[in-house]
């Protein structure tokens, strides 16, 4: 096997560990209770990597994003009922928002028609799908923004402490 197959068969918990430039040793002493030879078990699919392994692993790694990717991914009740959330720059978050507001806006009429009698008709399916869609990807764009802030926050160029006392702040004037 060349190279560069062997980079593109790294498993994502391999290529994390390495970007994260630590030995498996060093992420066994970072997450506390895995060992190196564990993690070169579930690094090469020779085991499956358990929840709590994850978690350890996102925050040893500083990539948050990692959860929702085994909960996405690897999860059997996850890959039916989670949606992979892409990661994405902040700017490409709200465009995407707002884009997604302003079509659902124009559509906000017609959803109350489709829905106001409890009951979704034949000739009202295709615009109930298609405001449907939209609702989802409000939904991956909030799941989006929590993952970078998650991201942001692991990476320290935002402080958590003062983050959580602004939400206090507003939680407290509502």
């Amino acid at each position: 096997m060349d190279r560069k197959s062997a980079e593109e068969n790294k498993s994502i918990y391999r290529r994390l560990r390495e970007e994260a430039g630590m030995t498996r040793g060093e992420a066994s002493e970072a997450m506390g209770f895995v060992s190196d030879s564990r993690i070169e078990k579930y690094e090469s699919g020779k085991s499956p990597v358990q929840p709590e392994e994850v978690l350890a692993m996102a925050k040893a790694y500083h990539q948050p994003g990692l959860c929702n990717y085994y909960c996405s991914h690897e999860c059997p009740i996850g890959q039916q009922y989670v949606p992979e959330v892409p990661v994405k720059d902040l700017a490409q978050i709200v465009l995407q928002t707002l884009a997604t507001l302003n079509s659902l806006e124009k559509a906000k009429d017609r959803f109350i028609e489709i829905t106001s009698d409890g009951q979704i008709s034949d000739d009202e399916m295709h615009d109930f799908v298609r405001i449907e869609e939209g609702i989802r990807n409000i939904g991956l764009a909030a799941d989006s923004l929590s993952l970078w802030i998650e991201q942001m926050m692991a990476s320290g160029k935002i402080d958590r402490e003062k983050l959580e006392e602004a939400r206090k702040e507003l939680e407290n004037k509502e």
